[in-house]
């Protein structure tokens, strides 16, 4: 059983080995970044989403990206060159918040994806479980009540 290369040369990562490089992208990306309160490493907050989708490798690799576009100093080119598929890419655009767009609209092309929906009720409950406040209580229990219409 030898590697097979697809025709255009691309020879096909393994997944395990996505996930691994996801971790590293994601860890440097966030350097230097804190949670609130400035203590704990932002890092943190991406590996407990990774915790919580379970063994579904998409998802981890999703996980620990979620928050690079929209936190970080990397675009989805950057993705694509360090060697994370397009479906990953996508996925994560779609976790991504643009400003202008409200939080019904974001929701809705969230639960578009099934694999954006799943890291993206993973990422809620990681918050909720992070001291948060009466609004983000409601807004994350709004958003949980149209993902988890999808599962």
């Amino acid at each position: 059983m030898g590697i097979s290369i697809e025709p255009s040369g691309f020879i096909p990562m393994n997944l395990s080995k996505i996930v691994a490089l996801a971790e590293q992208i994601a860890t440097e990306a966030h350097k230097g970044q804190y949670r609130r309160g400035g203590i704990v490493p932002y890092i943190e907050h991406p590996r407990t989403v990774v915790s919580k989708v379970g063994e579904d490798e998409d998802a981890q690799i999703v996980a620990w990206l979620h928050d690079v576009l929209e936190d970080c100093e990397v675009t989805e080119n950057d993705l694509i060159e360090k060697g994370i598929p397009e479906k990953h890419v996508s996925a994560i655009r779609l976790l991504t918040k643009t400003k202008g767009v409200s939080y019904e609209l974001y929701l809705e092309r969230v639960a578009s994806s099934d694999l954006a929906s799943k890291v993206k009720i993973a990422d809620m409950i990681s918050n909720l479980a992070d001291h948060p406040t009466p609004r983000q209580i409601k807004k994350y229990a709004k958003g949980l009540e149209r993902l988890t219409r999808n599962f």
